[in-house]
C-alpha cells in the first residue's frame, strides 16, 4: 500500500517578458505549508537573487517576487504534481511524476533567454519529462543546470553558488538598481 501524499506543487510566478525561467522540481514542505517559494528558512534562493539582482532579501515576499519579474526572472517548478515522503527530491516517486504544462507556457513567453534548472533532480526531470515535449523553437533555449539552494545541498558554499547563478545575469541584461 501507497503511503506517499500527492503533492501539488505552487503556482507560476513569472510575468510575460520573463526572460530566464527558474524551475525547481518540487517545492519542499515548508514552501508548500506556506505557499510561497523556497519558503524554508534556511534554502539559499532569496539571499542569492537578492545579492544577484541588488533587491533586499528580507522583504515581503511579494515585494521580492516583483523584484525578480522586474528583472525579468520567472519561477514554476518541473513537477506539477507526485508522491513524495518529506521534502528531499530523492524521496520522489519517480513513477507518480506529473509535469507542468512548460512547453505551452515557454511557447507564450516571447523574451524568454535561458531555463535556470535549480538542482540536479530539476534538470534531470526535465531532460525526462519536458525537453523533447519542446517546439523546435524553443528546443535551443539554453538550460542551466544549476547547484541547488536546498539547505541538503550545504556541501556548496554561498561563495560557490553566486558563481554558479550568476550565469543568468547574461540572459537578463542590465539590472537597473545600485547595489545598497
Amino acid at each position: 500500500m501507497n503511503t506517499n501524499p500527492e503533492l501539488i506543487g505552487l503556482d507560476a510566478q513569472f510575468a510575460s517578458d520573463c526572460r530566464v525561467l527558474v524551475l525547481g522540481s518540487m517545492p519542499g514542505a515548508a514552501s508548500l505549508a506556506a505557499g510561497r517559494y523556497y519558503a524554508h528558512p534556511r534554502n539559499r534562493f532569496w539571499p542569492l537573487m537578492a545579492v544577484l539582482l541588488r533587491f533586499d532579501a528580507q522583504a515581503a515576499y511579494d515585494v521580492r517576487l516583483a523584484e525578480l519579474q522586474r528583472c525579468g526572472v520567472g519561477l514554476w517548478d518541473v513537477i506539477a504534481r507526485c508522491e513524495r515522503s518529506g521534502s528531499l527530491d530523492a524521496a520522489i516517486r519517480r513513477d507518480s511524476i506529473v509535469a507542468n504544462p512548460l512547453p505551452a507556457a515557454m511557447a507564450a513567453l516571447p523574451q524568454l533567454r535561458a531555463v535556470a534548472c535549480n538542482g540536479g533532480q530539476a534538470h534531470r526531470t526535465w531532460l525526462r519529462h519536458v525537453a523533447s515535449q519542446l517546439p523546435p523553437a524553443l528546443q535551443t533555449l539554453p538550460v542551466l543546470a544549476l547547484p541547488s539552494t536546498s539547505p541538503a545541498n550545504a556541501a556548496i558554499g554561498v561563495a560557490r553558488l553566486q558563481q554558479a547563478w550568476a550565469a543568468i545575469l547574461p540572459y537578463l541584461g542590465p539590472i537597473d538598481k545600485a547595489l545598497g
